[in-house]
């Protein structure tokens, strides 16, 4: 007969082996755009799981705020203020943050930019600067990261942050044909990378968020309106300050090691039932 004692030890040592699978103890993360919003959520979720972390955005005192938060959380974290559209800031930014963490674990290419304007009026200049933030931007530092500290220690993972926009066209009156062509090639990009990188030991995946309360969607939410995005939403709600955690956690964690090259849409289930 089986000890009374047995069965809750058992039970306890399981619980204990499924939680491991997400911590991050050890581990080193950069995470770009980390100053507010969703990047700030994801290094904090990385970080509460364990992992040193280092955000990375342009503005220095946005930084240091989010970097004394996470603190606040017992979270070991540092920042670097880097442009991630120019090319010459996004090797530095990829130096100095290996130098600080030893080497970089995970990566999550989070920076990005938007603009509204007609497809027949876009300015040049605004699609350029789109393209470069939420495209270019990534690749480089993906490259960079990849060579140093990926490639040579034959693992990582690198999480790039996509959106529902690039799963469809504009409706509703929506005119940010740049931004929804630039999430579209992350999600290709993301592909691409992950059949190339899987030889490595580097996972690969994408995060495709929702409508989420942020500066960069005020604009949005005020255009389109609060009620009328939650109505779209099977959910009926938009998305908060903790729900992107999870998903990201799995992605940086052992828990996801046999994931690569795939899209999470956290999203209420919009895309589910709208196509975005």
């Amino acid at each position: 007969m089986t000890a009374p004692s047995a069965i809750p030890t058992t039970a306890f040592a399981e619980r204990r082996r499924i939680q491991s699978l997400f911590d991050l103890t050890g581990r080193t993360a950069l995470v770009t755009g980390g100053s507010r919003g969703l990047g700030l959520q994801i290094a904090e979720a990385l970080g509460e799981a364990g992992a040193r972390v280092v955000v990375s955005a342009r503005k220095a005192g946005e930084l240091e705020a989010a970097v004394a938060m996470l603190e606040r959380r017992g979270v070991q974290a540092d920042w670097i203020a880097a442009d991630s559209s120019q090319p010459a800031q996004v090797q530095r930014l990829a130096d100095e943050a290996a130098a600080k963490l030893g080497s970089i674990d995970i990566l999550v290419n989070n920076a990005g930019a938007t603009w509204g304007a007609p497809a027949e009026d876009h300015p040049l200049d605004a699609w350029d600067k789109v393209m470069n933030l939420n495209v270019r931007s990534i690749f480089l530092l993906s490259q960079a990261v990849g060579k140093a500290s990926m490639i040579p220690r034959k693992r990582g993972r690198i999480i790039n942050v996509a959106s529902i926009a690039g799963l469809s066209g504009n409706t509703g009156g929506m005119t940010t044909v740049a931004y929804n062509t630039s999430k579209a090639a992350v999600l290709n990009f993301t592909r691409a990378l992950a059949g190339e990188w899987g030889v490595h030991g580097i996972n690969v995946n994408a995060l495709a968020p929702g409508f989420f309360p942020s500066r960069m969607t005020a604009g949005l939410l005020a255009h389109v309106g609060v009620d009328n995005l939650r109505g779209h939403a099977p959910l009926r709600r938009l998305g908060d300050d903790e729900d992107l955690k999870g998903a990201a956690l799995l992605l940086a964690s052992d828990a996801g090691k046999h994931i690569t090259g795939q899209l999470i849409a956290v999203d209420g289930g919009v895309s589910a039932v709208h196509g975005a």
